[in-house]
């Protein structure tokens, strides 16, 4: 393990990496059923089959990428379906479906298709270093700047859209927008219905953790991130039991513990129709391919970038070394993906959870993996970890990574105004890649216009052109 990993040229142990897996994966476990529900519409179109494939692919093709990260790259990055591209996905399927008058098995086996190609494609350019070339393209200031606008992000996620409330009167209902939004307490009330008990143990919940980590970690105390997240869960579970007279055990006594192999085999594994496909049309097929290959392309460069960062393994330059394996990892999870059957695989900004918790090296990814091939078999226990639970290692970790702020020279204009936009666009397009495109962009045009157009390097030009497009041309 010493020998492979290399934990003591890290300066981590293979109890610090465990716990940073683990605690990686509580933080994104919520994946495992989400991916499944968005790209069905929560087991509305395809049927329990197609919910059932997509749920074995997502955990299978994690792993699979989760393990090449590990002994491959040997960096602490963990993956899974990226959220929202599934979203995207889902969208594209709905449009093969009209365009076509295919089911919608059919179309999402057609538009498994694009998401092979989108793979294969990112493999050679990864093999290539043409992936490699355009993270040092990014200009430093904007590379400094990721870190801290992906805390944001992270900090907008726990307080805004992790854990949603729902009621009588709809919903979901969030923190952030619906409880600390509201005008006042009685208007929050009344805005919620009877979610609003609900919502008051969510809001106990998450502070209550992220408190439990602040101060364990001030405390120097190892494993403070899943310690806190344990400790929130007891509360609310317990909460659940004397508020609302709710087992939150319940759903284990009822759920299926035989993984639905045969579901899988029958609707996603292996299941690509280029014949569909070819239905849509070429321009269409390649737009999409372009699109998601740009999208995927961004949030996981910004996701590495910004975690590396985190964990303090980028050089004085802002490289981080074995950039190359680490890209080429996230492309064969794309491909493991397509050929079970989800949407792209992409690093996941959760990462930082882990590396927040001590993770330095692969052993963190592959102990991720490992859990997510065991939730074949264990996912009903996964999926009882309260989402206000995660929000709080969400929120303390996007707290710790605004650090990054001190790195960036806001004396500058021409550096300060690029990340500024980044800091803003991220958290509010929910896009690492959106963010990274209007912080380039900036960065190009104010160099354009203040004379210093020679220090903007010809790929910076181009990647500034092809957001320019994409964002006006809404490919």
């Amino acid at each position: 393990m010493e020998k492979f990993f290399k934990l003591k040229e890290n300066g981590t142990s293979v109890k610090t990496e465990i716990v940073a897996g683990l605690t990686t994966f509580m933080t994104m476990a919520y994946i495992i059923a989400l991916n499944p529900n968005l790209l069905t519409g929560f087991g509305n179109n395809g049927g329990a089959g197609l919910w059932n494939g997509i749920f074995l692919a997502t955990c299978i093709a994690s792993a699979i990428g989760m393990f090449v990260m590990a002994f491959v790259a040997n960096k602490p990055f963990a993956m899974a379906p990226g959220m929202g591209l599934n979203s995207f996905f889902a969208f594209v399927i709905a449009q093969i479906v009209s365009i076509t008058g295919l089911s919608y098995t059919q179309s999402f086996q057609a538009g498994l298709c694009i998401i092979l190609i989108e793979g294969v494609i990112f493999i050679i350019l990864s093999i290539f270093n043409i992936r490699d070339k355009i993270v040092n393209a990014i200009p430093l200031g904007v590379r400094l700047g990721i870190g801290p606008a992906i805390g944001l992000m992270l900090m907008n996620i726990g307080l805004g859209s992790n854990a949603g409330v729902y009621s009588d009167k709809g919903g979901p209902f969030f923190v952030m927008r619906d409880f600390f939004g509201a005008l006042t307490a009685n208007f929050a009330k009344d805005t919620m219905g009877n979610g609003y008990s609900a919502m008051i143990l969510t809001v106990a919940t998450m502070f209550v953790g992220l408190f439990t980590i602040i101060v364990l970690s001030h405390k120097k105390i190892k494993g403070s991130v899943i310690i806190g997240m344990l400790a929130a869960s007891v509360l609310y579970w317990a909460g659940q039991a004397i508020f609302f007279k709710q087992n939150p055990f319940e759903s284990l006594a009822n759920a299926s513990w035989i993984p639905p192999f045969k579901d899988m085999a029958e609707n996603t594994l292996f299941k690509f129709s280029f014949k569909n496909l070819s239905q849509i049309g070429w321009f269409t097929i390649i737009t999409l391919i372009i699109t998601f290959c740009i999208i995927d392309m961004f949030d996981t460069i910004g996701t590495l970038v910004g975690t590396a960062s985190k964990a303090n393994m980028l050089d004085k330059d802002g490289y981080m070394p074995k950039m190359k394996e680490a890209l080429l990892a996230d492309a064969v999870g794309t491909v493991a993906g397509a050929c079970t059957g989800t949407s792209t695989v992409t690093t996941f900004v959760e990462s930082a959870s882990g590396v927040e918790a001590g993770g330095r090296t692969g052993l963190t990814a592959l102990t991720t993996g490992i859990v997510f091939l065991l939730c074949i078999f264990i996912a009903p226990i996964a999926a009882i970890i309260p989402p206000a639970a995660t929000s709080s290692a969400l929120i303390y970790v996007g707290i710790l990574m605004l650090g990054g702020l001190k790195k960036i020279d806001f004396e500058d204009i021409t550096q300060a105004a690029p990340v500024l936009i980044m800091l803003l666009a991220m958290p509010v397009s929910g896009s690492i890649g959106h963010g990274i495109g209007l912080a380039l962009i900036t960065y190009t045009i104010i160099k354009l216009f203040t004379g210093k157009a020679k220090e903007v390097s010809v790929l910076t030009y181009i990647l500034s052109a092809i957001f320019l497009i994409k964002f006006f041309l809404a490919i």
